[in-house]
């Protein structure tokens, strides 16, 4: 069992990260072209591919996470499954964000394609900040998957 555990547990966290990875740079391929069409369809892309992959996938992260930890041994309390946690967290609050802003900003190139307008000044600022999100985000996961290969031993309680 817990070989399965792992296995999912990896395919998750591969998902969360392909997915992310992904999406970051057909958001970017598709803000490059200033295209409005474009970018439209990319950002609808965008949204149904973090409905399907990175949202099932932040659910079942946790769960397989804690049922793996129960079938090792290893105390939820352990440091570096808290720190782990904490991060998973910190990341959550980067990507809500995110998710809403690609709604917006799909929604936002629909209309300007639709009455064939430039797309306009609130779509740019939204851009940027979707854009400095992924960063701190990708970060923490790429932190997560570190304490998860290495398990390091940290004093916390």
């Amino acid at each position: 069992m817990a070989d399965f555990l792992r296995l999912a547990h990896v395919v998750g966290a591969t998902v969360l990260f392909g997915t992310g990875m992904g999406i970051a740079f057909f958001m970017v391929m598709g803000h490059r072209t200033r295209d409005a069409r474009l970018i439209s369809h990319v950002a609808g892309t965008v949204v149904v591919a973090d409905t399907l992959f990175t949202a099932t996938a932040v659910i079942l992260q946790p769960l397989t996470g804690a049922w793996l930890a129960h079938e090792m041994g290893w105390p939820l309390r352990e440091g570096w499954i808290v720190l782990s946690l904490a991060l998973y967290m910190l990341t959550g609050l980067f990507w809500l964000p995110v998710v809403a802003i690609q709604i917006r900003l799909r929604n936002l190139a629909r209309a300007a394609a639709t009455d064939g307008l430039p797309l306009p000044a609130e779509y740019f600022r939204l851009y940027r900040i979707w854009f400095a999100l992924g960063f701190p985000a990708f970060f923490c996961v790429i932190l997560i998957l570190w304490l998860m290969l290495t398990r390091p031993s940290i004093d916390l309680f």
